[in-house]
């Protein structure tokens, strides 16, 4: 579990209030290789230092807000201000309505993840209840939260035996397709093509999902290239491999469609999986 929780405050549903406590849910790091920006000439690290431009480097604790309300005069907005600005409510997850799974589509995701759990014993048995509920009913609810110093309209889904909260973009911060109808315009179907496509598509489909089968190659790559130059090899790329040259669409479904049966069907299916305390539900309805 993460060591330190990211918020504080409460679940709620009407008059029904659970303590709460957010941790990130992506994991720090998560393997990724950092490259430092270096001088060229002696290969010293690059600094990013905050000044000011009368006395100079400045830490962090010297450091205040403020609002320019004119050209260089600021007024100053200090952190006990800005907490006395919140409400009870703005102190918690409000949870608006419930709706179906699908409802939401995955393009409004910001892609920021939180695992919510019970601040206390006594937010236990409520916050059970409400993760049952959502579960037996199968229901995501949408709520509005100040996190991060702004509102935020948030998902919470049950994943496990956790409740989460999924950041979710406001409907004018997602460019819409329709921005992009010239560039790509509707265009005739042919039947033959479409046939060939729905054949790739159920070749290529298999029963299971297993996230954990994709791995970050271009880190492992990236890996080996540092351990490499640190052990002073030579760095020799990796022989490329060119499919065959396909003139048209017709073709490449043809060869696609060959290549798919040559091959045998995947080991994979992109179908999403069922949680264990959502299976043994199903297990008791369909007893």
């Amino acid at each position: 579990m993460a060591a330190r929780s990211t918020w504080k405050g409460y679940l709620k549903i009407n008059l029904v209030s659970v303590p709460v406590k957010a941790y990130t849910a992506n994991a720090s790091g998560g393997g990724e290789v950092r490259l430092n920006q270096l001088h060229k000439d002696c290969n010293s690290r690059i600094n990013y230092k905050k000044t000011c431009p009368i006395h100079g480097e400045v830490s962090g604790d010297a450091i205040v807000s403020g609002y320019e309300y004119s050209k260089g005069q600021y007024v100053i907005v200090d952190s006990d201000e800005l907490d006395k600005l919140r409400t009870e409510d703005e102190k918690a997850i409000n949870i608006n309505t419930f709706v179906s799974p699908n409802t939401i589509d995955p393009i409004y995701y910001s892609g920021k993840s939180y695992y919510l759990v019970p601040d206390g014993p006594v937010g236990q048995k409520p916050y059970s209840v409400i993760l049952q509920a959502m579960v037996d009913e199968k229901k995501y609810g949408i709520a509005t939260v100040v996190f991060h110093g702004k509102d935020q309209l948030v998902l919470i889904r049950p994943y496990g035996d956790l409740l989460t909260m999924e950041v979710l973009s406001y409907e004018n911060q997602v460019t819409k397709p329709s921005a992009f109808a010239e560039e790509a315009p509707k265009t005739e179907v042919i039947p033959e093509e479409l046939k060939l496509a729905k054949m790739l598509i159920g070749q290529s489909t298999a029963k299971k999902f297993d996230l954990s089968v994709y791995k970050d190659n271009y880190t492992e790559k990236l890996t080996q290239l540092v351990e490499a130059k640190i052990a002073g090899k030579e760095i020799v790329a990796p022989p490329s491999h060119e499919g065959p040259q396909v003139i048209n669409l017709m073709e490449a479904l043809k060869q696609s469609v060959a290549q798919s049966k040559k091959e045998g069907k995947p080991e994979r299916v992109m179908e999403p999986s069922v949680p264990k305390r959502e299976k043994a539900v199903r297990k008791r309805k369909s007893g």
